[in-house]
Order: structure tokens, then C-alpha cells, then sequence
């Protein structure tokens, strides 16, 4: 429709009207000569109206949908962030159970051995290059660690610490190519130094060349002086073989380590030694092994002896019977 002079005036007109049944309408109350007329649209365009909204509510509810899409997707997330947390803790909690135990071991070791020690936690592992084996620990000489302390766990001795941060440590393990520590054979005190071997046995050279050792046997820290750097009685290993001396001054173990080199996580730095050597009390109690099972008898049963039987026995004759003979008196000459 252009815009032009009548266009203007019927507009004018329109709303001259609509203005006049709209006051008419409220004037009227519920009496309004526009009742009926409106009844009539109503019954006329009703059911286009309600067709009209079948079709329009998909696509006001699917407006609706891509509304509310934002909220439901936040709502998911969260869930989904919830669901994540859950399995961490879950999974955190074996973590720390393990941590526990390893903990309670280390401490009744540390009971054992009259230690008193810093407990650490292995956060690094230092490069495998030219066979070196150490790790880092969480705690430095802020927490009064110093060089040359030895460093355990629950199972026996780990390694000593080489270099002291701030807050952070470096601990050189015991199966290190460099690492030596003096040992005591259990029970026969025989002494001897164990070398690191990387990831086989230590070895283990024996002072007393012809000490009696056998597989099974278990040896201990000797010590050094001022407990530095070894304190006296922590479990090194036991012995798992031993190498034909061929006349040599000195007897070669291969001696199997108590420690777990590759999955190390819970430690203690011995920060003060015992007062006195613990010798063999650190290590756990020998398992005792049952007496072995009596034999049954089996002893076959002998037949009596008939009793007109000449040829029995021995062991079953019947007792001899001695008969007396009586003695004549002699005539005389």
C-alpha cells in the first residue's frame, strides 16, 4: 500500500473506530452490545487458533529446548566434573591405604631399630644413565635432613642421601654400581661389604673366607662411625647364592635385596641412630617350620608256635626246662 493522502485518512478512520468500540466496550460492563459479536469470533476462529498452536507449540517448546540447552549442558558438565571427582577420591583412596601401610611398616621398623626418622615421600626418579640409581624425596634440610643420613622403608635400607636442598633431597639407592655398606651375617656376626649391582643381586664380599654361610641367611647394616653414613641393624637382604671361593681370602654372596628398588614411594630418613646396636632385632622373626610327621608302625605280627612244633622261633621258644639228676652215693673202697 503506498503512501498517499487516502491511505493516511483511512488509517486515521481505523483507529477513530477501534477507539470508539473499545470505550463503547468498557462502558457496557458485562451488558456490552459487542458480547455477541465477540462469542461469534471466538466460535469462528477458535479452532483455527488451537490448529494454529499445534503447530506452533514444537516450535515454541523446541525454542524452549535450545533456551534451556545452556542450563542442561552446565548441569552435565557438573555431573560429569562430580562423576570424575569420585573415581579420583575413590582411586585416591587405594593410593592412600597403600601409603598407610607402607607408613606402618616404616614405623615398626623404626621401633624396631630405635630410629628416629623424617618421613619422606619419593616424588622423582633420577635418570638411569651410567647405571646410576637414585631418586628425590620431599623433604630438605629445612626438616633437618643432612648429607650422609641413611633413608629406609618398612622392608630395609634404601640408600643414603648425597644432596640437600631446601626442601628436596637426593638419595643415592643401595643397588647403585657406587653404593658400598658394611654388613653383619646373622647370627654368626661374620662381616663383609655389599656393592650394588644395578638390577641384579647385590654381591656381598665376606671377610672370613671360610665362614660357614647358607642360602636363606640374612644380613644387616654393620654401621659407620657417628651413624654416618649407615646406622647399625637395618635389613639389607639375604642370601640367595654363594660363589666358590677357590682358596681365596674372601667368600662372594649374591645377596638378594629386602627393598623393592623400583617401586619405592613412603620412606624415612634416619635422622638420629640408636643408642645402642640393634643387631639382628630389626629383622622380621624367621617363619617357624613344622616338625615333620611321625612315621606309622608298621610291624608285621608273628603266628604263635603250635605247640608241637620243633622248629620255632627263637623268638618264641618257650622257656628250657632243667631236669635234676639224682646224685648216687659212691660204694665205698
Amino acid at each position: 500500500m503506498r503512501d498517499t493522502k487516502e491511505s493516511r485518512l483511512l488509517l486515521v478512520l481505523l483507529v477513530v473506530i477501534a477507539f470508539a468500540l473499545i470505550t463503547m466496550d468498557i462502558r457496557g460492563g458485562e451488558n456490552s452490545p459487542l458480547d455477541r459479536p465477540r462469542q461469534a469470533a471466538e466460535s469462528v476462529f477458535g479452532p483455527v487458533e488451537d490448529a494454529v498452536s499445534g503447530v506452533v507449540d514444537p516450535v515454541g517448546n523446541a525454542v524452549d529446548a535450545v533456551r534451556d540447552s545452556g542450563d542442561r549442558s552446565s548441569t552435565i558438565s557438573r555431573l560429569e566434573r562430580e562423576n570424575a571427582a569420585l573415581k579420583q577420591k575413590l582411586g585416591s583412596n587405594d593410593i592412600t591405604r597403600n601409603r598407610a601401610q607402607e607408613l606402618d611398616k616404616l614405623l615398626k621398623t623404626a621401633g624396631a631399630g630405635q630410629y628416629a626418622i623424617k618421613g619422606a615421600q619419593v616424588i622423582a626418579i633420577g635418570a638411569a644413565q651410567g647405571f646410576s640409581w637414585t631418586v628425590t624425596i620431599d623433604a630438605g634440610s629445612r626438616d633437618g635432613i643432612t648429607r650422609d643420613m641413611t633413608v629406609i622403608n618398612g622392608d630395609g635400607l634404601v640408600g643414603r642421601v648425597t644432596t640437600v636442598g631446601n626442601s628436596t633431597s637426593t638419595v643415592l639407592l643401595a643397588n647403585d654400581p657406587d653404593f658400598t655398606v658394611g654388613t653383619r651375617l646373622e647370627s654368626s656376626m661374620e662381616l663383609g661389604f655389599a656393592s650394588g649391582e644395578g638390577d641384579r643381586p647385590m654381591r656381598v664380599q665376606l671377610l672370613n673366607g671360610k665362614a660357614a654361610v647358607h642360602k636363606g641367611d640374612r644380613l644387616v647394616t654393620f654401621g659407620s662411625e657417628q651413624d654416618k653414613p649407615f646406622v647399625p641393624g637395618v635389613p639389607v637382604g639375604k642370601v640367595i647364592g654363594v660363589d666358590p671361593s677357590g682358596g681365596n681370602l674372601t667368600k662372594t654372596l649374591q645377596v638378594q635385596p629386602f627393598v623393592g628398588f623400583t617401586r619405592l614411594d613412603v620412606v624415612g630418613v634416619v635422622v638420629v641412630g640408636p643408642r645402642t646396636d640393634p643387631r639382628d632385632s630389626v629383622l622380621p622373626p624367621r617363619p617357624t617350620t613344622p616338625p615333620p610327621p611321625k612315621p606309622k608302625a608298621t610291624g608285621t605280627p608273628t603266628a604263635p608256635a603250635s605247640p608241637g612244633n620243633d622248629n620255632q622261633a627263637d623268638g618264641v621258644l618257650p622257656p628250657a626246662t632243667t631236669t635234676a639228676t639224682p646224685t648216687s652215693r659212691g660204694s665205698r673202697d
